[in-house]
């Protein structure tokens, strides 16, 4: 797959929304459109501060409530607006949404799920329209793994965890690496 050029030719930022009640239960969120709970709405303001002092230009969201409840401190400490990319979206996981994570089964699509190819095809679309100099996004697990795969970043942990600001820095020979800046002092 060849990425979209003018993200990918300098470093960004991503982080993953934080805490739902679909996460806590180890549910299927998709495509729900759930809220943070308070332990996601702290991890939230602690992203804000971790980011406080990197020089973020612009700040694209996920259009569900999670990822802009998350951007909405961060974007409140940058005095930046929220531009919301409908295609940064969650994987639409159909019949198995709000059903536990052990109900997936790996390589089989669900009845009224988006396919792997597909989502990935609409991620990379959304991330070729951020043009800013110095983004960050604000998005879900699965964007992360288009992310880590469309860049070859093997040694990241996975899943990316709620509420976890990432760097990611290109490398030498076209190679990337994916740094996490830590909130400070609370264990989130």
């Amino acid at each position: 797959m060849n990425p979209p050029a003018t993200l990918f030719t300098r470093p960004f930022y991503f982080v993953r929304h934080g805490e739902t009640e679909t996460n806590a239960a180890w549910l299927i969120s998709g495509s729900l459109d759930v809220d943070l709970t308070a332990r996601g709405r702290e991890q939230a303001f602690a992203a804000a501060e971790a980011l406080s002092s990197e020089p973020i230009t612009a700040i694209y969201v996920s259009p569900l409530k999670r990822a802009r409840k998350t951007a909405e401190p961060i974007a409140a400490r940058f005095h930046l607006p929220l531009i919301i990319l409908d295609d940064l979206a969650e994987r639409r996981w159909g019949a198995l949404e709000g059903r536990p994570r052990s109900s997936r089964v790996r390589g089989v699509t669900p009845a009224g799920a988006e396919t792997p190819d597909a989502f990935t095809a609409r991620v990379l679309e959304a991330l070729g329209c951020i043009t800013q100099t110095m983004p960050l996004i604000v998005a879900h697990s699965g964007v992360f793994r288009v992310l880590c795969a469309t860049l070859d970043i093997l040694d990241v942990e996975m899943p990316v965890m709620n509420g976890m600001p990432q760097r990611f820095v290109p490398l030498a020979e076209g190679s990337w690496q994916v740094e996490q800046l830590r909130p400070a002092a609370r264990d989130l």
